[in-house]
């Protein structure tokens, strides 16, 4: 369960942080603080952790099955089904992201705490992506081996499935701040994030492809690492928006 909103008041209140001597800053400390607790409350859920991981591995392993089972036909596939099955596997978790969090009072007190609420924004969307992007990019290659994928190109599976995951984190944290107050959000949630992703789905399965077929995919890997880059920018602060909003 989550920590109470009292507790969460007290931690990140500016005295306390500057209180912390390893902190270089009260609302790094926060930040950090923030973190810390997302990722020690998702391994107490380990339930809610794994059902991601578990979707992104079943639609990777099953698809082959459905299809032809020509290599060719399926190294073809591999990028379109590795990206989507990698995007819908993040939507799964995101509707968790700020519901718990606005439920027991969490997120007032972190208003209320005097940090800058940007900064816990990307706090609890860069625990997200440590829990559900960074697995599922990692776990990508032994899927992409199913589909006859060479070795050699899965370099090109995993690091752009890094990149575009971290953009896919932060887009949707912003879908997931508009439909705090709304009770059953996750098919409202899908329909303002889906858009918004597109490019990175795009450039991303791009990327794989063409590491597939061997040819250089650095460009699509430049066009992720700019969207990423942009998500960084201004995800963060339209959260914050959104979540203030939403507790009004």
């Amino acid at each position: 369960m989550s920590g109470s909103a009292p507790a969460v008041l007290a931690t990140l209140a500016p005295g306390a942080a500057a209180a912390h001597s390893a902190a270089p800053g009260s609302a790094l400390h926060a930040a950090r603080l923030c973190l810390l607790r997302d990722l020690k409350l998702a391994f107490r859920r380990p339930a809610q952790l794994l059902q991601p991981l578990a979707f992104f591995a079943l639609i990777a392993l099953l698809f082959p099955l459905a299809i032809s089972p020509e290599l060719a036909r399926l190294r073809e596939l591999a990028p379109g089904v590795l990206w989507v099955a990698a995007l819908l596997a993040s939507l799964l978790a995101l509707e968790f992201l700020f519901r718990d969090d606005g439920h027991d009072g969490t997120l007032e007190q972190y208003v209320l705490s005097g940090q800058s609420l940007t900064g816990l924004m990307f706090a609890k969307t860069l625990a997200h992506w440590l829990l559900t992007g960074l697995p599922l990019s990692l776990m990508a290659p032994l899927a992409a081996l199913s589909f006859g994928v060479p070795v050699t190109a899965l370099s090109g599976i995993v690091l752009p499935l890094i990149v575009g995951t971290v953009a896919l984190s932060l887009i949707g944290a912003i879908g997931a701040a508009l439909t705090l107050g709304i009770k059953r959000s996750g098919v409202l949630l899908s329909l303002l994030t889906l858009p918004l992703s597109l490019p990175v789905l795009i450039f991303g399965a791009q990327a794989t492809q063409l590491a597939v077929s061997g040819s250089s995919w650095r460009a699509p890997l430049e066009l992720l690492a700019a969207l990423a880059v942009l998500a960084v920018t201004l995800a963060p602060l339209a959260a914050a928006a959104a979540v203030r909003i939403s507790l009004e």
